[in-house]
């Protein structure tokens, strides 16, 4: 039998996407579930091109970071809750903070290889609607007590509970490996870099005003819709300025001299969801949709935070982008002078500033900070964990559709465990 020969790859068009506001956590979405927002983002994009019957989309990938037990086939769910024909195929991913774009890497693989023509990948995160766990040495007990064959048993097994068991294990925004959270992490590659306050502030006043400004000029008119009393991101603050962001006190890296990193510096805990509609340019012209952008490139890369040149800067928490770019250029050899915009996802000031100094360092030219974030971006709109990869890939594809000509974008998201996921987007 012969074997098969290699199918070419096809071109992979971004050709919308759609977000809700994103808010603070505890607020206006406190009692929003994460299918409810995924679901209100997916049927913006099922209404909007008319995807309601049978085989028009091939298929959803979504995710969540903040997962209870009842999400464990959300994207699945999502679908049987939308205008999608309850027969399209769902599935879930997750890769922390990457967990959005590594949704849209997925489904265009599949479009690249033809194995569907069309495909809708997202992602969702409440923080407000975090799951508790039970305490652990209550789960023991009730599972002994579970086990037990007789009444005696079980009621043997239940009388160990005490008070100290009733308290439930609390979701902590910490690395199980170091125990630290993320921003303690960033703290000390802040430290590492060598990242000033007054850089980390001038850098977040800079989102807020730049999202502020893309607002104003309706480039967020059809990729975010409405949901619950919001039309726009909560944490949007339009008059942030450099003064006001640095009469706040630092909050992380307090264990050190000279810490830099606050509140205002930082992306705050954040719910949302957000999708992108895929496809072949084949499906694209029949359905007489114009394609923002091709997808064309992506890079992953990781770094051993736990045990390698920590201190250092190299291995930080948030630096696997550092090693992703430089590898993602070197393979479809372009410079960082060949992209008309980038977007790196703003995880906290100090990293994005760290990340661009560790390209600096690999050899890669500086970044024009004209070209950088140009649109705002997570310091301002905030970070729904899953839903940011594909808040970042729908904005830059409007941003060089709104160029009306030919360009090149580069996205970074750095992600929790030491990840990275890059990709490039191209317009022609």
């Amino acid at each position: 039998m012969s074997p098969l020969a290699p199918q070419p790859t096809r071109r992979v068009a971004v050709l919308d996407g759609a977000r809700i506001p994103f808010a603070r956590s505890d607020g206006p979405y406190a009692t929003a579930s994460n299918q409810e927002m995924l679901t209100t983002a997916l049927d913006a994009l099922v209404e909007r091109h008319g995807l309601q019957e049978p085989g028009a989309v091939g298929e959803f990938v979504a995710g969540a970071v903040l997962k209870h037990s009842r999400d464990f086939n959300l994207a699945r769910e999502t679908v049987l809750g939308s205008g999608l024909d309850a027969r399209t195929p769902a599935y879930d991913i997750q890769q922390a903070c990457g967990t959005g774009l590594q949704a849209v890497i997925a489904a265009a693989n599949k479009i690249a290889l033809g194995q569907t023509e069309s495909a809708i990948a997202g992602g969702a995160d409440t923080a407000s609607d975090a799951p508790l766990g039970v305490n652990d040495r209550l789960r023991r007990i009730l599972l002994e007590a579970r086990r037990a064959k007789t009444a005696g048993g079980r009621l043997k097994a239940l009388a160990k509970v005490r008070p100290g068991h009733l308290v439930p294990d609390i979701p902590r925004n910490a690395e199980p490996r170091t125990g630290l959270s993320m921003g303690e992490h960033a703290a000390v590659t802040a430290r590492a870099w060598d990242i000033s306050r007054a850089d980390q502030d001038a850098l977040a006043a800079a989102s807020h005003q730049r999202l502020a400004a893309a607002y104003e000029r309706g480039l967020f008119q059809d990729l975010v819709v409405p949901f619950r009393g919001l039309a726009r991101d909560q944490n949007l603050r339009p008059g942030s300025t450099v003064e006001k962001l640095a009469a706040l006190k630092p909050v992380f890296g307090l264990d050190a001299p000279g810490p830099t990193m606050t509140a205002g510096n930082s992306t705050p805990l954040t719910d949302g969801a957000a999708t992108v509609l895929l496809a072949s340019e084949e499906w694209a012209e029949r359905r007489g949709v114009q394609p923002l952008a091709y997808l064309t490139a992506y890079e992953t890369a990781a770094v051993d935070f736990v045990g390698g040149d920590v201190a250092g800067g190299e291995d930080g928490l948030l630096m696997a982008p550092a090693y992703a770019v430089p590898r993602l250029l070197e393979r479809t050899g372009l410079g960082i002078g060949d992209f008309d915009l980038v977007e790196i996802h703003e995880a906290f000031a100090s990293q994005v500033l760290a990340t661009l100094a560790a390209w600096e360092k690999r050899g890669l030219d500086p970044v024009d900070r004209a070209r950088l974030n140009v649109a705002g971006s997570s310091l301002a709109t905030g970070h729904p964990f899953a839903a940011t990869g594909a808040r970042i890939v729908a904005t830059l594809a409007a941003l060089l559709a709104e160029r009306e000509g030919p360009g090149r974008g580069l996205i970074s998201v750095c992600a929790a465990g030491g990840q990275g996921v890059t990709a490039i987007l191209e317009r022609t």
